[in-house]
């Protein structure tokens, strides 16, 4: 999902009552300063009429738009080579960087510095070239909390290639994960759209009118000598926000340590949501040859499967 891709909610009644720039502030994570210049400036959206004022409050069950586009524009993101990152391979073209956890992969709200964006300036300046100069060379992301394998573009040619590629799927992403119980089957395609959720717009969820997702999921090992958990492999065919977190919590067998979507509980209590892409391939941009690469599980993550004890 893009950042700049216009919110469509309507208002659960948690939310009645408050103020149109509150609720664009919680749902873009943007400040109530630069919520209210969105709001001002007609970014946003009551019923199909554009509001201007901040202040008005809304009522359960109002639709609203509202297009992140409007939020007043941040300076550009400066080189900074404090911040650390794996690089599994590089080349003119295209960087594979291995992320670890708790790096968020290019600023925004609350997070304007110190981001892998950041980082990348500082150790490939020609990203700055590639793409949105907000979010140099970004061509996909992942969540602050998850590890793994993302390519990033050196050249605007790369990056209109890869995002092609991405749109096409014809980039291959494997995750690895834990999950708390035993998947009912080994093997399976979760096939449910993703929207933001009705009752909580700060979350996303399985919505009727939500985008299309496919996940497929294989169950590699079951355990429950300490807990009842699974180690699976998860394949992504779409790529939406939190997909692999959100089909999974779906079908009742949510990521460790993923407390936003019930993945907090008992008997195991990691510092973040046990998911790592471990798999990427994709075809190069300008060669066209077949690129794969892999990343070994991450310490905490080998160490919460130790600590599940044998499998059954």
């Amino acid at each position: 999902m893009s950042d700049t891709e216009p919110i469509d909610v309507e208002i659960p009644p948690a939310l009645g009552g408050e103020r149109l720039d509150r609720i664009v502030s919680m749902l873009t994570a943007a400040s109530r300063a630069d919520a209210a210049a969105l709001v001002a400036a007609g970014g946003a959206h009551v019923d199909g009429a554009v509001v201007v004022v901040g202040k008005q409050r809304l009522g359960a069950g109002q639709q609203v738009r509202i297009d992140p586009s409007f939020l007043p524009q941040d300076e550009l993101p400066v080189p900074d080579p404090s911040v650390q990152f794996g690089v599994v391979h590089v080349d003119d073209d295209v960087v594979v960087v291995d992320k670890p956890a708790g790096l968020v992969v290019h600023p925004g709200a609350g997070n304007p510095t110190g981001t892998l964006v950041n980082g990348l300036l500082a150790r490939f300046p020609d990203v700055a070239g590639a793409g949105d100069p907000a979010r140099p060379g970004i061509v996909h992301r992942l969540d602050a909390g998850t590890t793994g394998l993302l390519v990033v573009a050196r050249t605007q040619l790369a990056h209109e290639m890869l995002t092609s590629a991405l749109a096409n799927r014809a980039v291959g992403r494997t995750y690895r994960t834990v999950v708390w119980g035993h998947p009912a089957n080994a093997k399976g395609v979760i096939d449910a759209p993703i929207g933001r959720d009705h009752r909580d717009p700060m979350r996303m969820a399985v919505v009727v009118d939500g985008k299309h997702a496919r996940t497929h999921y294989e169950v590699l090992s079951c355990y429950d000598a300490v807990v009842e958990a699974a180690e699976l492999e998860c394949r992504l065919e779409t790529g939406r926000t939190h997909q692999i977190r959100v089909h999974l919590a779906a079908i009742g067998h949510p990521v460790v340590g993923d407390g936003p979507y019930g993945g907090n509980r008992r008997g195991l209590s990691p510092q973040r949501p046990l998911l790592h892409a471990a798999e990427l391939s994709f075809r190069h941009p300008v060669s066209g040859e077949a690129m794969r690469f892999t990343s070994p599980l991450p310490d905490d993550l080998v160490a919460a499967l130790a600590a599940l004890g044998p499998p059954t």
